[in-house]
């Protein structure tokens, strides 16, 4: 079975949008998830990937509701990616070379920032350059910035991806946090040792692999009355009394009482990355020099 590239290197608009329902779906394996990310319905996306297919041959089976890719399918899905690149980067490239400060700027942060700090960072950000519109984009997970899903990115890490440049704005500790009422009720732990005597707030799922629950779990496993597999969910467990939380102190709550600090865990580091190519664009340095002095200064 023998696909041209030459055919797909001469796809019409209508076609390249065709095959860009195609790589998401071969990205994501179902038509659910697909559709989500390609801000389409799910009919739109059943109708142009049945007629893409009609075109070229059989790209998917079928199986229980998932996609997977035939023979066929995997080498369009090679060739399709070379021609999403090569699109990709011309308008990176094409973007670099806006000089004016303004237009759409997308910057993807995970929630305990877009929660707190960045409502407040963007207002004022509005302020001092109002013909920048912004987009925030809140989500776990790692946007594709080769594509421009994302123009700039917030990432708690401590190896930020290489093809990404930028810097680090912030280290954060984690801390040991209650609500006042268990405080009341329970008493207030002064050090590790005394957590032997409280109610503990611990990780489930993936969320149990993290070293401070590793370590947590290791030590107080016993203690552990309520887990959570999110973050978030934590914080709030804890400011309804719960027990005692081990947190990152960007996700602390208003209600709750910072303890202590939690000395066995690393602590986080924040960066503000952009994509190399976008680095001179206006708008886009505008903004990540605002953030990332809001950020190293607060």
């Amino acid at each position: 079975m023998k696909i041209e590239l030459s055919y797909l290197q001469t796809l019409n608009i209508m076609d390249w949008n065709a095959l860009k329902i195609f790589l998401t779906i071969a990205e994501k394996r179902n038509l659910i998830d697909a559709a989500k990310t390609l801000n389409m319905s799910h009919s739109t996306v059943y109708r142009r990937i049945n007629s893409f297919e009609e075109q070229l041959g059989r790209l998917f089976e079928r199986l229980n509701g998932r996609y997977e890719l035939t023979e066929l399918g995997e080498k369009v899905l090679t060739q399709g990616r070379s021609i999403r690149d090569s699109f990709d980067n011309i308008e990176r490239q094409v973007a670099g070379q806006d000089t004016q400060p303004k237009g759409l700027v997308r910057i993807t942060a995970p929630t305990s920032f877009s929660y707190s700090n960045l409502p407040q960072y963007l207002s004022e950000c509005k302020v001092l350059y109002p013909e920048i519109q912004l987009e925030l984009l809140v989500t776990p997970l790692e946007l594709n910035m080769n594509s421009r899903q994302a123009d700039i990115a917030l990432r708690v890490t401590s190896t930020p991806p290489e093809y990404l440049i930028g810097r680090e704005v912030r280290r954060i500790k984690w801390g040991v946090y209650a609500h006042s009422d268990y405080i009341k009720k329970r008493g207030k732990p002064k050090n590790l040792s005394e957590l032997a005597n409280h109610s503990l707030i611990g990780a489930a799922g993936t969320l149990r692999n993290h070293p401070v629950f590793i370590w947590q779990d290791n030590n107080f496993a016993s203690n552990v009355s309520t887990r959570t597999d999110d973050f978030i969910a934590m914080a709030c467990l804890a400011a309804k009394s719960h027990g005692v939380a081990v947190l990152p102190d960007d996700l602390r709550q208003p209600e709750l009482v910072r303890l202590f600090t939690f000395t066995p865990a690393k602590e986080n580091q924040l960066w503000i990355l952009t994509h190399p190519d976008l680095r001179k664009v206006e708008r886009i340095k505008l903004v990540m020099k605002f953030l990332t002095d809001a950020f190293s200064t607060d």
